[in-house]
């Protein structure tokens, strides 16, 4: 019986030992079954007594809304009939907060906070939207078909405001030559009847005219397109923004082989880097004067600099001439509480400036409040082209606040309107990520990366700055949704072994945060997964780089190494929380238990480390970028025991572009190497990413040329995999096909590719999942030998 028992015991140590080990099917599974699904979309209702979120605990086919009814703190499923009733989750509030009016499936509806009853102001066919509170708070403004509507909320009166008509105004038939004028002249001095009939009509029209009700005045859109038409809080100004589409711009086409209708279909897809982009124009309509007018833009500081690159194409011959204006856009305007100001963002369309001015709506004239200039690109946290949200809003009635990278970090300023003074709030070597003006507006709630580049934590700060009270203790990220009454934080965290979870704390420092969800899986749970050690190194030119280090126990090393490249360029992946790359993580660790050292490097233009950081790629990516990938490779040799020549390189989209380069120009680096949907020719992407960091093609062809691997294919030594979805609509397969092509001229026969038929640039099907990390892991173990 003792040995029945015994072989009983080694048996259930057996399947648990094989139950836990990882295999690629197991780690590219459906991950809401395999995983769990962890909340999101948090938010408060209005009498901050439930919390709302996302989650899927019985893994339903989509996410189901739950609610936790405080202070009780056990999970309910919220029913269809209270999900269909619940407000929106966004609109605009009066001063006071006690109103919020939002626009839900296309009608108008206002929530009064202290009872939470709901009135709807507009039951029509017709969509209506955006709308916002008069400066006075007796009507609610909002759009319908492109034009401005106020609704009087005490008797619901709709006055329709502007009057935006399509194509242009019918001219007044007149004789088309002097023959005509002299005809129609003489016919009238000829005949006595013609005459008085003619004066009659005339006074009629006249009449007429006199009798009608006053009317917005029309405003002929001609061929443009109508954005953000909007009104002053005393409703006497109408701003609006009118758009000329480019002409000539060339759209690409991707097509669609595996299909419903067995037919080849063609998806219509972006234009690229370089096409003729449109132009726009600002206008004023002043209802009083009942005129229209531009805003003028020739005067702002700095609108005709030209870029330096141009020096480097610049001939000793050329004739100086006066540079033309760049193109612009404006956003805007945000206006403050008493109405008093209008202010205006404004963004090169070359993306190296970034205005914030004052707009005069009677004269339509501009006042500089901050320029920030970059002669690489401007960005950078709460710097994005938007306004009202959280990176540029009204402290009081003449106070501005807004982010800038001013001094290499994103940091939170002001500005008085009335006296000029700008202040910074705050400064270091860190960045703040989100920003939050208090209910009282005497404090800012923010979000910042200072405790250490791989932490996200919540402070509270005077509005007039100083001291940051640290109000989350969780080492991670800590994704904080205050409660309307700013005494409770809903805090979705995670760590780096551990994927999000919803938690609730008092909003006071200390505090200790209550877990509220649990979202994993046994299954997922079973397995031990590793804590990937954040650590930094010097690069060659002395920059401290970020990375993540997954080591296997002495036993199992067994010299190689991976380095994973993550995406996007601008992202953050060496932080001490849950990775977006939440598959490759758990290769990552199938990697480790199989005697791999896995290095994942933050490299040059990752997000979190401040605009030097994020501009080090600028016309030249693939150069600090991949150098930092490539010291990481020296770092593994000389820190961690690894054979230089059993190192490996991945990465999908910018990874698989930097897999392509460092296969191509450092090959005696890396032995082998997956690129997965990777660029290879920068002047084949989009507009908006490339031409910040390698402007245009046809004005900096040199900075294409040096970052485009399929120039540099020739160099290519070691063993190459290749995998791209063929409906990529981002990245697209004729990438791929073009870098074959070359590869197949060159006479390289080191190399393979996949391609799958049925996948967007992020693949969805598990199966296509399974399919591409089995091969990268057979190239890994077949050629790291």
């Amino acid at each position: 019986m003792r040995k029945l028992f015994l072989l009983l015991g080694i048996l259930c140590l057996f399947q648990s030992a094989f139950s836990q080990a990882l295999t690629v099917e197991k780690i590219m599974q459906d991950q809401s079954k395999w995983i769990g699904t962890s909340p999101s979309n948090i938010f408060w209702s209005e009498d901050g007594k439930t919390i709302y979120f996302s989650w899927n605990p019985d893994k339903n086919k989509g996410d189901s809304l739950y609610k936790f009814v405080l202070p009780n703190t056990t999970p309910v499923k919220v029913s269809p009939q209270e999900r269909r009733a619940l407000p929106s989750q966004s609109g605009t509030y009066n001063q006071s907060r006690s109103m919020k009016v939002f626009e839900k499936q296309g009608d108008i509806f206002v929530i009064y906070t202290k009872t939470l009853k709901t009135r709807q102001l507009t039951n029509t066919i017709e969509r209506e939207s955006n709308p916002y509170f008069s400066g006075d708070e007796t009507k609610v403004i909002f759009s319908r078909n492109n034009n401005l509507y106020s609704l009087n909320l005490e008797d619901g009166a709709v006055t329709q405001l502007s009057n935006f008509m399509n194509g242009s105004k019918k001219a007044e038939a007149k004789p088309a030559n002097d023959e005509e004028k002299w005809l129609k002249a003489d016919q009238l001095a000829m005949f006595e009847v013609l005459k008085e009939r003619k004066d009659k009509k005339d006074e009629a029209d006249k009449l007429a005219k006199l009798d009608l009700a006053k009317r917005p005045k029309e405003i002929y859109l001609e061929d443009k397109s109508l954005d953000f038409p909007q009104i002053s809080p005393d409703l006497r100004y109408i701003t609006y923004r009118l758009g000329t589409p480019a002409k000539n711009a060339k759209s690409t086409i991707v097509p669609s082989y595996v299909t419903e209708s067995g037919f080849t279909e063609d998806i219509p897809a972006r234009t690229k880097v370089g096409a003729p982009m449109g132009s726009y124009e600002n206008f004023v309509y002043d209802i009083k004067k009942d005129s229209v007018y531009q805003v003028i833009t020739k005067d702002i500081p700095g609108i005709t600099d030209q870029p330096e690159f141009l020096k480097d194409y610049a001939k000793k011959d050329t004739i100086k001439k006066k540079p033309a204006p760049r193109k612009i856009i404006i956003m805007g305007p945000i206006w403050s509480p008493s109405g008093n100001y209008a202010v205006v963002n404004i963004r090169s369309v070359d993306n190296k400036d970034r205005w914030i001015m004052q707009l005069d709506p009677a004269t339509g004239k501009l006042k500089l409040l901050d320029r920030q200039h970059d002669e690489a690109w401007v960005a950078g946290p709460g710097i994005g082209f938007n306004l009202g949200g959280g990176s540029l809003g009204w402290v009081d009635t003449q106070t501005l606040y807004f982010q800038s990278e001013a001094d290499g970090y994103s940091h939170l300023y002001t500005i008085n309107l009335e006296t000029g003074e700008k202040k910074q709030l705050t400064k270091g070597k860190f960045e703040v990520q989100q920003v939050q003006l208090s209910k009282d507006k005497k404090s800012f709630y923010l979000t910042t990366n200072e405790v250490h580049p791989g932490e996200q934590h919540f402070y509270k700060m005077s509005v007039e700055g100083g001291e940051r009270v640290k109000l989350t203790s969780m080492v991670g990220a800590n994704d904080v949704t205050l409660s309307p009454d700013e005494s409770k934080l809903a805090i979705r965290y995670s760590y780096i072994n551990k994927p999000w979870e919803l938690f609730l704390q008092e909003n006071t420092p200390n505090a200790k945060a209550e877990q509220l969800t649990s979202s994993l899986t046994e299954e997922f749970k079973a397995y031990s997964w590793k804590e990937g050690k954040v650590i930094s190194f010097p690069a060659r030119d002395g920059v401290e780089v970020y990375a993540r280090i997954y080591e296997p126990t002495a036993k199992l090393k067994n010299k190689k190494a991976v380095i994973f490249v993550h995406g996007a360029g601008y992202l953050q992946n060496a932080h001490k929380w849950w990775s977006q790359y939440s598959r490759e993580y758990m290769f990552h660790n199938l990697l480790v238990d199989k005697g791999y050292t896995v290095l994942d490097i933050d490299y040059r233009a990752s997000a979190g480390y401040g605009r030097d950081h994020r501009t080090g790629i600028y016309r030249f990516m693939g150069g600090k970028d991949l150098e930092d990938n490539v010291d990481g490779a020296k770092l593994l040799v000389s820190k961690y025991g690894i054979d230089p020549k059993k190192i490996g390189i991945y990465g999908g989209s910018y990874g698989g572009f930097i897999t392509l380069m460092a296969m191509f120009t450092t090959p005696d680096v890396f032995a082998a190497g997956a690129a997965l949907r990777p660029v290879t020719d920068w002047a084949a992407y989009n507009h908006g990413y490339t031409a910040n960091i390698l402007n245009e093609p046809q004005t900096d062809s040199l900075a294409y040329r040096k970052s485009s691997p399929i120039y540099h294919a020739a160099g290519l030594k070691g063993h190459l995999l290749i995998c791209h979805g063929m409906v990529d609509v981002n990245v697209h397969i004729q990438d791929s096909y073009r870098l074959v092509q070359r590869l197949i001229e060159l006479k390289k026969e080191n190399w393979e590719m996949a391609s799958y038929p049925m996948e967007d640039h992020g693949f969805v099907e598990p199966t296509s999942w399974m399919d591409e990390y089995k091969r990268i892991l057979k190239l890994f173990e077949e050629r790291l030998k």
